[in-house]
């Protein structure tokens, strides 16, 4: 089976290049490894398991007045936002002899802002909008061959099963390093490119998150924000978590590099994330409904062993991120390949924007050469 456009990957980059193709009437199918549409996108429930009303495991903030491409892909799709709390002190432990303090909270500007239904509303607005028969999940790409004109696809499914597509484009809407790491190319890429890829740190891979799910948001009555600093840790930064629906929770950044948490495994980080908690907010943090851990190192779709140190984010890069024979056949788009804010929300959504309009401007001009003299 041939496709004009096969779009590799189904977080907020590939599914904005798939809306953006339906719409052009551009014939497409997308290919995500995951079982789920979303990549680094994941709002879940008190299970676990993804939710539209859920806690952000993944990116959980917009800011739209340094995010414009993000903020209006947002409205477009009818994405409602509501304010990060801030309201009340902010805590700080300094250190272990010392007692956590309390200080006002400084008000943020730009204030960070926060989607209604979690952040996953948006995977869910742009799925609503792409024709379910242009999906295939659960489905990997191990290899793409240089054809005459077109690429080969070979696709390895859930029980090893393989089977081949063609496309005249191929878009990788995937981490540059984890392209590198995952994808066999025939002809190999530059070498000079791999490495560039190879050495792209990858938003959000050596990252976790901790969620502790309460009844109510108590802190909030106790006059604190749910806001805190640790240079103790396990938890290093941690904020409100509390959905607009009034779920409450409070969330935290782990401080534990990924190499040294895929050696202790989750229990130890969750108990003593419990205890930090109670530490800065009192025993009423000590008996959470539930918790919620997601270690995005973890994440063979995120992660490879390059990502178990962080490294710096990402800086925009002007050159190109294709070149010699692949360049014609194959694009990325992954946030990290952004021209303005690689590693975000906003770089996904700018990423996936210039990637269709070159892909529009591509089938317009084979348009109109093919099309007959009588109808230039």
């Amino acid at each position: 089976m041939t496709f004009p456009v096969m779009i590799v990957g189904g977080g907020i980059s590939g599914l904005t290049v798939a809306h953006a193709m339906q719409s052009a009437g551009i014939e497409f199918v997308l290919v995500e490894g995951r079982d789920r549409l979303g990549g680094r996108i994941l709002s879940a429930g008190i299970d676990g398991l993804p939710s539209e009303d859920g806690f952000d495991l993944g990116p959980s903030w917009i800011w739209p007045e340094m995010q414009p491409v993000l903020y209006s892909l947002a409205d477009r799709l009818g994405i409602r936002l509501f304010p990060q709390n801030d309201e009340g002190d902010i805590v700080l432990e300094r250190s272990a002899s010392i007692a956590p303090q309390r200080f006002p909270t400084f008000q943020r500007a730009p204030r960070s802002m926060r989607i209604k239904g979690g952040t996953a509303a948006i995977t869910a607005a742009l799925k609503s909008r792409i024709a379910a028969e242009h999906v295939r999940l659960g489905m990997r790409v191990t290899r793409l061959a240089r054809l005459d004109g077109s690429v080969s696809a070979t696709l390895e499914g859930p029980a090893g099963t393989a089977e081949t597509m063609e496309a005249a484009i191929v878009v990788l809407a995937m981490p540059p390093r984890l392209i590198d790491r995952s994808i066999k190319f025939e002809p190999p890429v530059d070498p000079a490119l791999a490495r560039r890829w190879r050495s792209t740190p990858t938003w959000m891979a050596p990252h976790a998150k901790f969620f502790a799910i309460y009844d109510e948001a108590f802190w909030r009555r106790d006059g604190l924000s749910g806001a805190a600093q640790s240079m103790i840790g396990p938890l290093g930064e941690i904020h409100d978590a509390t959905t607009s629906s009034g779920k409450a929770a409070l969330f935290g950044f782990v401080g534990v590099n990924a190499a040294q948490r895929r050696r202790m495994g989750p229990e130890p980080i969750i108990q003593a994330s419990i205890e930090q908690l109670t530490r800065l907010f009192g025993n009423k943090a000590a008996a959470p409904m539930a918790t919620l851990y997601r270690d995005w190192a973890a994440d063979a779709l995120t992660a490879t062993e390059d990502d178990l140190i962080a490294t710096d984010h990402p800086l925009p890069d002007p050159r190109p991120w294709v070149s010699g024979d692949w360049s014609p056949v194959l694009m990325l788009a992954g946030s990290e390949t952004s021209m303005t804010s690689p590693g975000y929300l906003e770089g996904g959504a700018e990423a996936a924007l210039r990637v269709a309009a070159e892909i529009e401007l591509i089938w317009q001009s084979l348009a109109r050469q093919s099309a007959p003299a009588s109808d230039l």
